[in-house]
């Protein structure tokens, strides 16, 4: 006799139901948290797409007033955000005139590697759930086989029957739970990889943006604004840790 899904709950037994029930939910918790990450992720892939030729193009025609105010207005996208932190170094310096020094670039640098950090642990919030219910469902599920199996083993030994027809339901039942825990865990693996992934390729794509405007502040913003003192003290320092003035 061929037993469905629905006959095998009706069968089970109050602590296969809560194995089964405490799996369904780790399902639906790790699937919600995989949805907002993706809804998010998506957001600040579209917004960066429209951001990074904009910005580009503001810094070829050196107009970093510009630069700054568009980086300002994005608030979801994820090089935005980085950039706006080093530019947020150099505008009070646009803004009197000021003289621009290596601590000044340094310091737009390690405002990047901050922001950098930042938003690399805000990316990864949720994917400690998708790991501990990839690692662990399995195992949940096999707990509720072996129950399983122990209760039709033991309802044999009280009926005093045997053979495979006494048992065949019982394990049946048990082994739902191990089956119902790998459909759980296989897809939270699945989604853990992809987003690690993905936020390793965000991290990329955020250094290098911000290397290439860390290049352009040290290269142009002196000429620019007429801050020569800046590329004579960058290349004394260069040059060694007592530079001649």
């Amino acid at each position: 006799m061929e037993l469905s899904i629905l006959d095998l709950w009706r069968e089970a037994g109050t602590f296969s139901r809560g194995i089964i029930a405490v799996l369904a939910l780790m399902s639906i918790y790790s699937l919600s948290v995989s949805a907002a990450k993706w809804w998010r992720l998506r957001k600040s892939k579209a917004q960066t797409r429209k951001f990074a030729p904009e910005f580009a193009r503001f810094l070829q025609e050196d107009q970093l007033d510009a630069a700054i105010a568009l980086a300002e207005e994005q608030k979801i996208s994820h090089v935005a955000r980085v950039l706006g932190e080093a530019l947020a170094e150099v505008k009070p310096l646009l803004a009197d005139r000021a003289t621009v020094t290596t601590g000044d670039i340094n310091a737009a640098e390690r405002a990047v590697e901050r922001q950098t950090m930042m938003l690399v642990a805000d990316l990864k919030k949720g994917l400690v759930i998708l790991a501990t219910v990839g690692s662990t469902a399995p195992f949940v599920g096999l707990l509720g086989t072996t129950m399983g199996i122990v209760n039709s083993f033991t309802g044999m030994a009280s009926s005093g029957s045997g053979g495979l027809a006494a048992v065949s339901a019982g394990i049946a039942e048990a082994l739902i739970a191990t089956a119902f825990g790998l459909l759980v865990a296989i897809p939270a693996v699945w989604l853990y990889n992809y987003y690690t992934t993905v936020i390793e390729n965000i991290t990329v794509e955020m250094t290098y943006m911000s290397k290439e405007l860390i290049d352009f502040l040290i290269k142009t913003v002196g000429s620019e604004f007429g801050r020569s003192i800046f590329t004579k003290e960058f290349k004394a320092q260069q040059a060694g840790p007592n530079p001649i003035k």
